[in-house]
């Protein structure tokens, strides 16, 4: 019987089928994260050091957890924002390797993702699509134009959760930093790290009054095509809607 395409991925990239990768090779690393391309402003964050959420016991946060796609519609503080950048994809060191060590596992520390966050309600932060600069916290201007929720929200299939959220945490993959060291089986461990990255984003909602819903439902090619991916070498793997709980 003839394999699925995701049946033939697992068998392609088993071991016995792998060839020198190319740190193997000899080959450079690619870069620990991509230049900042967007039109500007950079705006720097509040400092990690100087945050004080997380004060939640950890077994009440994992009890607390569950998807929300409801929202109350108070924003986000930019403190808030912050905290959550660094539970997420934070980086707590840069080595000699050199690689960066960050607040998330991943596979041989190559952390392959970059943040885009599409901004709805976050006070100080005009509404827009933001990259999340790790080794500077920083957050880049991709665009401000309103627009933009809509084209993600119709990319996610009309998820209404994504324009109706707060903040909308987008993962975007950078294939080469992977795929340097892991070759074709490097594609298996993205997707690995991609719910490392969300599960602590729900984690960090929880001790901030917020809830969060994962989303692996998109079209690729619209949503790659609004934030100006190729879809080949950077692509959209995972995102994650958040916002504030509806009290009771």
């Amino acid at each position: 019987m003839e394999k699925t395409p995701g049946q033939q991925y697992m068998e392609d990239s088993q071991y016995a089928h792998m060839g020198p990768s190319e740190q193997e090779q000899g080959l450079p690393q690619p870069p620990l994260v991509l230049d900042y391309s967007g039109p500007g402003p950079i705006l720097d964050l509040p400092k990690p050091d100087s945050l004080s959420f997380g004060q939640v016991p950890l077994i009440d946060m994992i009890n607390q957890r569950k998807t929300l796609r409801k929202y109350s519609g108070k924003p986000l503080t930019c403190e808030e924002l912050s905290y959550l950048l660094w539970t997420t994809q934070g980086v707590k060191s840069r080595t000699a390797r050199p690689v960066t060590l960050r607040t998330v596992p991943s596979a041989g520390a190559r952390h392959a993702f970059e943040t885009y966050v599409l901004v709805n309600q976050v006070e100080g932060l005009q509404p827009g699509l933001y990259h999340f600069l790790a080794l500077e916290h920083q957050l880049g201007v991709l665009t401000l134009d309103s627009a933009v929720s809509e084209q993600i929200t119709e990319a996610c299939l009309k998820q209404e959760q994504v324009r109706s959220s707060a903040a909308t945490f987008i993962w975007v993959a950078v294939a080469a930093r992977m795929r340097w060291r892991y070759g074709e089986r490097g594609y298996r461990y993205m997707h690995l790290d991609a719910g490392h990255v969300c599960q602590n984003l729900y984690l960090a909602a929880e001790s901030v009054g917020c809830g969060v819903c994962a989303i692996a439902a998109f079209d690729d090619n619209a949503l790659n095509q609004a934030l100006g991916l190729d879809g080949i070498e950077q692509f959209v793997i995972y995102l994650g809607s958040l916002g504030k709980r509806i009290l009771r």
